[in-house]
């Protein structure tokens, strides 16, 4: 007769070791900790601790055994308490206005996406308006952030306050001319100039401008740089009127111009696109206006829906990605080295032809103006 071999027997004392003292932990009411880990699996604390930190030297038996028993025991390494050991939070503040995050959230996604990359968590700070980051800080301080991105305008004593507290700073998409530090931006007011570029060399001459609020401080170097390009080329001063960065501000822009202007202007640059949206939708559809051929319309950021078919509206993109990834790249590294002599990256952006504005092409001798 022939012999069946019977298999070893499975060997569950871990398993029922880690149920005994989970169940205990229980009745206990206490959170599972590395050293209830460590007795699971029979090993020292300072060994579990290697298992959960990438790089760290630790046998493969040894981090079979610490893995299993934390499986069993549902545990979770504590952040907290890792920070206490590495003096790192492995957080970063980011701060940012309600306004800009509402109107152009690609900023924030990309910020987080590269910060996750590098191993960062963040710490979101929000603001109705620019004007109110000095109250932001004084809640960042509050936390034990590695670093923080900051996009708002900082005056010198917040940017000192920074250095004096040791926490590496990165100002986002702000050009805080003649302070020392380390910043990443699309330089606004050469966009400005850009768009006054183009629709100039096109033949447009009387100008309408619907500007963001005057608490930001992107759109007031949007507008500069717009109105400081007709001025040199000799052009009639373009009709400035405020807006709200929203869709609604658009079509009251539109309305106040012709109301001080008297007639339609040859052109519109609006302080972005949302509003340049609102402004196109209310010429085109409530007064009846040839959108290019009468008036053309342009704005800033190339937002998704101006991109849309029925918008394809004439904009300029900001490299949104690749400054994301030189603001976390220059945070990152300031937090490992200590500090070091400030930065300025500054990125161009991108002409985009809609079909919203009257061009002449890029090559043509006119825009040597």
């Amino acid at each position: 007769m022939r012999k069946t071999k019977t298999p070893p027997p499975v060997d569950n004392g871990a398993d029922s070791k880690a149920a005994e003292y989970k169940a205990a932990l229980l009745r206990e009411n206490r959170r599972v900790t590395s050293y209830d880990v460590a007795m699971v699996a029979g090993v020292s604390q300072s060994a579990v601790s290697r298992c959960f930190k990438p790089g760290a030297s630790v046998s493969k038996s040894t981090y079979a055994r610490v893995m299993k028993a934390a499986a069993g025991l549902d545990y979770i390494p504590n952040a907290a308490a890792r920070s206490l050991i590495t003096r790192r939070s492995n957080i970063v503040a980011v701060v940012i206005s309600h306004t800009a995050n509402l109107y152009y959230p690609e900023a924030l996604a990309e910020l987080s996406a590269q910060l996750t990359r590098r191993g960062k968590r963040v710490l979101l700070f929000t603001m109705q308006h620019e004007a109110d980051v000095e109250q932001i800080l004084g809640d960042v301080w509050q936390y034990q952030v590695d670093g923080a991105i900051v996009a708002a305008a900082l005056s010198e004593e917040q940017v000192q306050e920074f250095e004096r507290r040791r926490l590496p700073l990165v100002v986002f998409n702000r050009n805080l001319r003649g302070r020392t530090v380390n910043s990443v931006l699309c330089d606004q007011y050469e966009s400005g100039r850009l768009l006054a570029t183009r629709l100039t060399a096109a033949g447009h001459r009387q100008f309408g401008i619907v500007a963001g609020p005057d608490t930001s401080t992107v759109a007031t170097e949007r507008r500069n740089g717009a109105c400081d390009k007709l001025h040199e080329l000799g052009l009639p001063a373009p009709v400035v009127v405020t807006g709200q960065f929203d869709y609604a501000s658009g079509a009251r822009g539109l309305r106040e111009i012709l109301d001080r202007l008297g007639r339609i202007p040859d052109a519109v640059i609006c302080g972005n696109d949302v509003m340049a949206l609102g402004c196109l939708d209310y010429a085109r559809h409530e007064l009846s206006i040839d959108v290019p051929g009468t008036m053309s319309v342009a704005g800033f950021d190339a937002v998704e829906p101006s991109n849309w078919l029925s918008y394809n509206l004439t904009t300029l993109r900001q490299p949104i990605h690749n400054m994301a990834l030189a603001a976390a790249d220059l945070l990152t590294s300031l937090i490992e080295t200590d500090g070091r002599l400030a930065e300025k990256r500054t990125f161009a952006p991108q002409f985009v032809e809609g079909a919203t504005a009257r061009l002449r092409p890029l090559g043509d001798d006119s825009l040597a103006a």
